[in-house]
């Protein structure tokens, strides 16, 4: 599904990635956990289309989409949550939703995968016609990760989903990328709360000052000196 080999990144002279490796199998539920500064989100970014990568490959499906900008990612089945949800505030939460069918495969499914979306998220449904900035927080989230279903991707992109939200609605959103991982989307997770990341995911690497320091299977990634220290400061 993902493969990402050697990838830097930089913002004018600073390095903000050193060859950087990762991988998401088809219905893998893969965390990128590590200190503030470390260089998550501009991964994401990298991967999206959205930040230029200075070297290295990023394969989809193996096609490498590296030097290709964020709107010809997606075409590639690559949609992305960003952190801060970015919902439209003035439109309702239907007219945000078939936004995301922009992909002309989505747009002609767009009905089943909407009903799929208000499956996943009934109180989305409840609220078709309210405008997204009156919702609630965990309520934009998740109208946020209803829009990225909506272009029917392979592979979801998350940054921050439970960044503000109360934790009854963290359990409600964590449930449903799982549910939407064992439908076979790949999913990168990129999450403040190391502790729910890596009892979710099914593999992790840990991201420091631009590098991998560590990988594996999630819960041994937990126990590892590194992220007990550098992460969870223990």
């Amino acid at each position: 599904m993902l493969e990402v080999r050697g990838v830097e990144a930089r913002y004018g002279d600073a390095r903000a990635l050193w060859g950087v490796d990762i991988d998401v199998a088809a219905g893998e539920m893969v965390c990128l956990v590590g200190p503030n500064g470390a260089g998550k989100t501009t991964l994401v970014h990298t991967i999206a289309g959205l930040h230029p990568a200075a070297a290295g490959t990023i394969r989809v499906d193996g096609v490498d989409i590296a030097s290709l900008p964020g709107h010809r990612v997606c075409h590639h089945g690559v949609a992305t949550v960003p952190e801060g949800r970015r919902v439209f505030g003035h439109m309702t939460v239907r007219d945000n939703l078939l936004l995301g069918a922009y992909r002309r495969p989505a747009r002609a499914r767009y009905r089943e995968t909407e009903a799929q979306v208000y499956e996943l998220f009934p109180r989305l449904k409840e609220r078709t016609a309210q405008y997204a900035g009156s919702l609630s927080g965990g309520e934009q989230q998740m109208l946020a990760i209803g829009r990225a279903l909506m272009a029917r991707p392979r592979l979801l992109l998350l940054d921050e989903p439970s960044l503000g939200l109360a934790p009854v609605v963290v359990d409600e959103v964590f449930d449903a990328i799982a549910a939407v991982a064992s439908t076979g989307v790949g999913v990168l997770l990129v999450e403040q709360d190391v502790e729910r990341a890596l009892s979710t995911a099914g593999h992790g690497y840990l991201l420091i000052e631009g590098r991998i320091a560590a990988s594996g299977p999630a819960q041994r990634l937990r126990e590892t000196d590194e992220v007990r220290q550098r992460v969870l400061g223990m």
